[in-house]
């Protein structure tokens, strides 16, 4: 049997050797800046929608070791008694800055920024990374497969083929707050509230001696939530005509004049239209279409371009695992460290360019227009402020002669400050609030920047003093090892 799980003990080896490391070499006490963020964004996309604060911070408060997982440690013979004694009392007593949950979010720029004696930041550190790379995959394929099927209903239906619990829990919260209207999964709702349904499979309708009977047997149970799955033996000669037959004899005679039909399989595009044009020689232009199979937002694009009178889609899959393009890869790194009250910023050089890190401790700027559309991000000094009475220059940070100046605009400071001290002083919003801000945030993007191939590179730069400093850590370490 296995063991109740503390998700405390979420972690790397490693981090747990640097921090017995740290303790043993006098230095558990040093304050750090940790930035987490990602370099590429997925399937190619122009933005991200970052998810999972709010399990971040339910793990936050309550992240202890308990006297089970001090004894496995102590098995491990890596650790000395001091540091098994620092575990023993162990809490978050730092500070985190972070987006709101469900902004709109850009590569290179920090989601979250920890500010925590280093030990404590260290341990952060993979429970983090696995929240935000799991959830904000989902929820950015969710608010893609959305925005494909312009204002038609999405439902997300991958708990079967999520990877576990985490997996179709997190992962339908994450869609929910992504766009999708409700899940298969009743788990997401009694947990988080994010709505729930479903009707039926095909063993329903094998259950019975004949479709006719399957069909009107779950009508007279179901009169109001009545969904035909219509091609468990032919859609088009069986499925569709059975349906049409059980709401006129069940449903019409009730009154009902809310039903639908499910195709799960074949020709949508074919099988969609034809099904549409005998609902309506049947009079039964209100019955409404609803399509599953493998979907994503290419499938549903190239579906609905093809005029497929498509209302609703389950979406399981390919939503529930990001298949196209399945991982996330969100970082940790050090940006700086704090000695005798003055923030010294760190740096990471590598051979690969888009792998240098920015260093410091950071915040940043949302650039809006007028019309309230998001222009750019400004990457700033946590000390920077900017006077929007005045033009605002920003330019690329590696081919510095591209430069954009606004006149007219507005500048919204995207972190906000999570936990002070280790104390938790967010006024935590309810997932409908956390979807709601999805949903405006993806609205401010231009559609440029939202469409699936090539999209419009929204510009995410350094302000002058923290380019200066970045540039100036550069020149140094070359000087140093030339």
């Amino acid at each position: 049997m296995m063991k109740k799980l503390n998700e405390a003990m979420l972690l790397d080896f490693y981090e747990l050797t640097m921090a017995n490391g740290y303790l043993e070499a006098g230095r558990k006490d040093e304050v750090v800046y940790f930035d987490l963020f990602f370099r590429k964004t997925p399937d190619q996309g122009g933005y991200a929608l970052f998810a999972g604060l709010d399990t971040i911070i339910d793990y936050i408060v309550n992240l202890k070791f308990n006297e089970e997982d001090i004894a496995f440690l102590k098995t491990k013979d890596a650790f000395s008694d001091d540091f098994i004694d620092y575990l023993k009392d162990f809490s978050f007593t730092g500070d985190i800055y972070a987006f709101k949950e469900g902004s709109v979010i850009f590569p290179n720029e920090p989601i979250l920024t920890i500010k925590a004696p280093i030990i404590e930041a260290q341990i952060l550190e993979t429970y983090l990374l696995q929240v935000v790379n799991h959830q904000t995959l989902i929820a950015t394929k969710a608010s893609r497969i959305q925005y494909a099927s312009k204002d038609k209903i999405v439902l997300e239906m991958g708990a079967r083929r999520a990877h576990g619990l985490s997996s179709s829990l997190n992962g339908a919260k994450a869609a929910y707050i992504g766009g999708v209207k409700a899940t298969s999964n009743i788990l997401a709702d009694q947990i988080y509230g994010v709505p729930s349904g479903g009707t039926m499979a095909h063993s329903w309708v094998q259950m019975f001696e004949s479709e006719y009977e399957a069909f009107k047997e779950y009508a007279r149970i179901y009169p109001n939530k009545s969904t035909f799955l219509v091609d468990t033996y032919d859609t088009l000669k069986s499925g569709v005509p059975n349906a049409i037959k059980v709401i006129k004899d069940v449903l019409l005679p009730k009154g009902v004049q809310s039903f639908s039909i499910r195709i799960d399989s074949g020709d949508l595009t074919y099988l969609s239209k034809k099904a549409r044009q005998m609902l309506d020689d049947a009079g039964l232009e209100n019955c409404t279409i609803t399509v599953s199979n493998s979907l994503d937002e290419r499938l549903i694009k190239d579906l609905l371009a093809q005029g497929a009178p498509i209302d609703i889609f389950g979406v399981g899959e390919r939503l529930i695992t990001a298949k196209s393009d399945p991982v996330f890869g969100s970082v940790y790194k050090l940006a700086a460290i704090e000695r005798d009250g003055e923030i010294i910023p760190k740096i990471k050089v590598s051979e690969n360019i888009e792998k240098i890190t920015t260093p410091h401790f950071k915040t940043i700027y949302r650039v809006v227009d007028e019309q309230g559309r998001f222009e750019a991000d400004l990457i700033a000094l946590h000390h920077e402020t900017f006077d929007t009475s005045k033009p605002l220059t920003i330019f690329d940070p590696i081919n510095t002669w591209k430069k954009k100046t606004f006149e007219t605009y507005d500048l919204i400071k995207m972190h906000e400050k999570i936990f002070e001290n280790g104390k938790l002083i967010y006024d935590r919003p309810s997932v409908e609030d956390i979807r709601s801000h999805a949903n405006d945030q993806l609205n401010a993007l231009w559609p440029e920047v939202r469409r699936f191939d090539f999209p419009h590179k929204y510009y995410v730069d350094l302000s002058e003093e923290l380019w200066t400093v970045k540039n100036q850590m550069l020149k140094d370490i070359k000087e140093q090892h030339s």
